[in-house]
């Protein structure tokens, strides 16, 4: 699947790399946020130790940054964009519309929602743009 990024994207995600060492593979530019999608096993290193590369790419950038992994499955790829909070099981149901059912402990549906419901927002945008997923719903 072919993302397509705004010139302000790509030139977030090369900063980002410049910082990090990472390169994202797809970012959103949301009014107060950047939400970076970087590949398999490279969250540790986009990180930083101490959360070093995402502060210092923030003080660059001006707005908050949330990291996602991404994945090579659509199941892990929803996981990951839910996090931090604990996922049990991701069941993707291609009906009418490709639907991402996501099991939580009840405790973690706050996590998974966000304030606002901005972090499954931002989970569903991600999985359409990543996999063609219209939705996703909580169980």
């Amino acid at each position: 699947m072919t993302i397509i990024l705004e010139d302000d994207a790509r030139q977030y995600i090369a900063r980002f790399e410049t910082i990090s060492g990472v390169s994202a593979r797809d970012c959103l530019v949301l009014e107060e946020k950047l939400v970076l999608v970087v590949p398999p096993g490279s969250l540790g290193a986009a990180i930083g130790a101490g959360g070093q590369h995402v502060k210092r790419f923030e003080a660059q950038a001006g707005l908050t940054v949330q990291v996602v992994e991404g994945a090579e499955t659509p199941e892990t790829f929803v996981a990951n964009a839910l996090a931090p909070a604990t996922v049990y099981n991701v069941t993707i149901s291609e009906n009418d519309d490709t639907v991402a059912y996501v099991e939580v402990p009840a405790g973690d549906r706050g996590a998974a929602i966000g304030t606002d419901g901005e972090r499954i927002d931002i989970a569903r945008r991600l999985a359409g743009r990543h996999f063609d997923i219209d939705d996703i719903q909580l169980s």
